[in-house]
């Protein structure tokens, strides 16, 4: 095996496939709350959703899962599904939809290199939602790797991008 393979720098994560208890619920959240558009259903038991026409950002299914329990928290698995948005008052829009909808949040965080707001979809999966900063704001350490932290969220301050 060539241990000097590097991952090409081009190379992207390019959907997420979540197993899902109720599929209708599961749109709800994805299409009608976070607003991503529904490309193409797979019968009645699977939905693909995208941002900008794109074939599928997220697939939603319940074929081995119609009816089922959220995965036990304790317990190997997805830990969340991490949106991308293009810019901090995107995210500031859609943190404000999410609080006017009255929907859980369970933690914002700002991570030095981009600030997260963190919820769980109705089936239990995490899910990020967040926007990275500028790369020239990124701090490093000494032996080059990214310096990553956790502090709480100013969501207030987020809040001024709307205005």
């Amino acid at each position: 095996m060539d241990n000097n393979y590097t991952t090409p720098a081009e190379t992207r994560i390019g959907h997420v496939h979540l197993k899902v208890a109720d599929l209708d619920r599961a749109l709800e959240f994805y299409r009608d709350l976070l607003g991503f558009e529904l490309t193409t259903m797979y019968g009645g038991n699977a939905a693909f959703i995208s941002a900008g026409g794109y074939h599928h950002h997220i697939g939603l299914n319940t074929w081995h899962s119609k009816g089922g329990s959220p995965a036990p928290q304790n317990s190997t698995g997805l830990y969340h599904t991490a949106i991308l948005y293009p810019t901090r008052k995107d995210l500031a829009k859609i943190y404000d939809r999410l609080r006017k909808a009255g929907y859980p949040i369970s933690g914002a965080s700002d991570h030095g290199v981009s600030e997260a707001i963190y919820l769980n979809d109705p089936d239990g999966n995490g899910v990020e939602l967040y926007c990275d900063r500028p790369r020239d704001e990124w701090e490093y350490a000494e032996d080059g790797s990214v310096k990553m932290v956790t502090y709480p969220l100013d969501v207030k301050d987020l809040l001024q991008e709307l205005e």
